[in-house]
């Protein structure tokens, strides 16, 4: 399943101006309203990491790897909705989506869930009551190198931020994200950027800047192929791998030889997309989806049907790059016979 990416105007259209870390205005949602949204649907794009140069653990960061990441979001979403609801009537979370994995688990504890998490955070920041319905549509794949979950926590955030009427800028929203994990600060606005520390320090690549004209001339840009799987990958696995067996040759992404000797089908995928003519296909992050660009139709689908005829992965999902988060609030209103709709 596939997501369009949101065009700036169009989202500047549905949410306002969105800003980047420290300089612009927050996503704004009551435009033409006097009261707050009923409830904010947020389409939020997963990442993949275009280059990952991981370095040593640090014990001051929970043995977290230090890493220096350009980070790059696909136009594959899950759509996060947040709703209000009674005082004191605390929250509740739907979850739906063809591929949920574990998160579908009857041992799954939903308090733990990245969005509940957002949530909970999100409230004390404010000093709020947590009293939200959040629901998750998921099509970002599960355990897959993709930060769907981090995708739903950063959605969380920036439909709370327009239901709560928070306005808060970009740059508050990201020091949010980063006390719950690395790739949330990234997700809030996605586009390109660069990740250090431990992949939370985001220094957004401006479209237009030098960076963004390189990294599209070198084809990180336009049409791409995600190869998927059943099976997921345990981060904490891949990096276990990765302090054995390095980095490995030529990879720009450091984790790629772990996550292929855990996984190789995904090294497999990785050669039959550049052998049919991707300009870049690598392995996201710690694994084990890939991600090819694809230069022309011709050869996404060329890539497309060597995937299919060798099982190399499980499913195929077509998307745009960069992407942005898409913001939509939706109102209520009462019609003459004292009816409530809520527009979407």
């Amino acid at each position: 399943m596939t997501s369009a990416v949101a065009s700036p105007a169009n989202l500047a259209a549905a949410n306002g101006p969105l800003g980047t870390a420290g300089t612009a205005d927050a996503p704004r949602g009551r435009r033409n309203h006097d009261a707050l949204p009923v409830s904010v649907s947020v389409d939020c794009p997963a990442k993949t990491n275009l280059t990952l140069e991981v370095g040593p653990a640090h014990e001051q960061w929970g043995g977290r790897h230090e890493l220096d990441t350009i980070y790059c979001a696909l136009g594959l979403t899950d759509t996060v909705t947040a709703g209000a609801k009674p005082a004191g009537s605390g929250f509740s979370l739907d979850l739906a989506g063809r591929h949920l994995g574990d998160l579908a688990s009857g041992a799954a504890d939903m308090r733990r869930n990245h969005a509940v998490l957002a949530l909970f955070a999100m409230a004390e920041e404010a000093g709020r009551t947590p009293d939200v319905a959040l629901s998750i549509d998921k099509r970002i794949p599960v355990g897959a190198g993709l930060a769907g979950g981090s995708a739903d926590a950063a959605a969380t955030i920036l439909a709370l931020n327009v239901l709560w009427g928070l306005d808060w800028p970009v740059a508050r929203l990201r020091k949010v994200a980063a006390t719950l994990g690395a790739d949330m600060p990234f997700c809030v606005a996605g586009g390109y950027a660069r990740g250090t520390g431990y992949g939370e320090i985001i220094t957004p690549i401006e479209e237009g800047s030098d960076m963004d004209r390189a990294l599209r001339a070198e084809g990180y840009c336009g049409g791409v192929l995600v190869g998927a799987y059943q099976a997921q990958l345990s981060t904490p696995k891949v990096y276990a791998a990765f302090d054995r067996v390095g980095a490995g040759d030529g990879h720009r992404n450091h984790l790629q030889r772990a996550a292929v000797e855990l996984h190789p089908r995904s090294g497999t995928a990785v050669d039959e997309a550049l052998r049919a003519g991707a300009r870049h296909a690598f392995v996201s992050g710690s694994g084990p989806s890939v991600v090819a660009f694809v230069p022309t139709e011709q050869v996404r689908e060329r890539v497309a049907e060597t995937w299919r005829r060798s099982g190399a992965v499980d499913r195929i999902i077509a998307a745009e790059a960069p992407a942005k988060p898409l913001i939509r609030p939706h109102y209520a209103s009462m019609d003459s016979a004292g009816s409530v709709t809520v527009a979407r």
